[in-house]
């Protein structure tokens, strides 16, 4: 199980309605079903990732959140968590006014490109990076807008998106964000995981 499954399930309540929207082969959804909740759907663009969701038993629709979250009525969700997949949306603002239409909170957790082996990566080779949470070459990313903890954290304020809670994961510790360490977070942390509202 990883890390961020344990930290986003702690964040959900007990038999909450959730919908993990980009849910792809449906692990976060499973955990989440056999943890938390049964009331759990997924939305999935890839029709294999689909089928894969099925196979284990699990609801899920094909669809793209960029077009698709459009079919579901405002506040039908307790909880809507987009995990890892924000940076891979033509219009990723769109997607998180979609969320926080759909769902009463939303959890959305993003790699962080403020890493600093991604900077020293950067700095040194010149190269675009290649670590364990952005696996890709530069040609064949699907990771189109690259963000940081504090980028995610700007967003919110400009947008008076409320942030109910902000962690960062740092290999398999599970740390705070604010404002008084935000800097020392974007710079030592893989991931961020947080909990919005509107």
């Amino acid at each position: 199980m990883k890390k961020e499954f344990k930290v986003i399930s702690e964040l959900i309540d007990n038999k909450s309605k959730v919908l993990d929207v980009g849910c792809g082969n449906g692990e976060l959804m499973k955990y989440l079903h056999e943890n938390i909740t049964q009331n759990i759907r997924g939305l999935e663009i890839s029709k294999e990732s689909v089928q894969n969701c099925l196979s284990k038993g699990l609801t899920v629709i094909e669809g793209n959140a960029e077009n698709d979250l459009k079919q579901f009525p405002d506040h039908s969700f307790d909880f809507v968590v987009l995990s890892q997949t924000l940076q891979a949306f033509l219009d990723p603002e769109k997607v998180i006014k979609e969320l926080l239409r759909v769902g009463k909170k939303a959890i959305v957790t993003i790699p962080n490109f403020g890493h600093w082996k991604v900077r020293l990566h950067l700095l040194v080779k010149g190269t675009m990076p290649v670590t364990e949470n952005l696996p890709d070459q530069w040609y064949n990313t699907p990771n189109l807008h690259m963000c940081t903890l504090r980028d995610f954290f700007n967003f919110c304020k400009e947008r008076q998106i409320k942030v109910f809670k902000s962690l960062a994961l740092k290999g398999e510790k599970t740390l705070n964000i604010n404002t008084n360490n935000i800097s020392l977070r974007n710079l030592d942390s893989q991931l961020g995981i947080f909990l919005i509202q509107n």
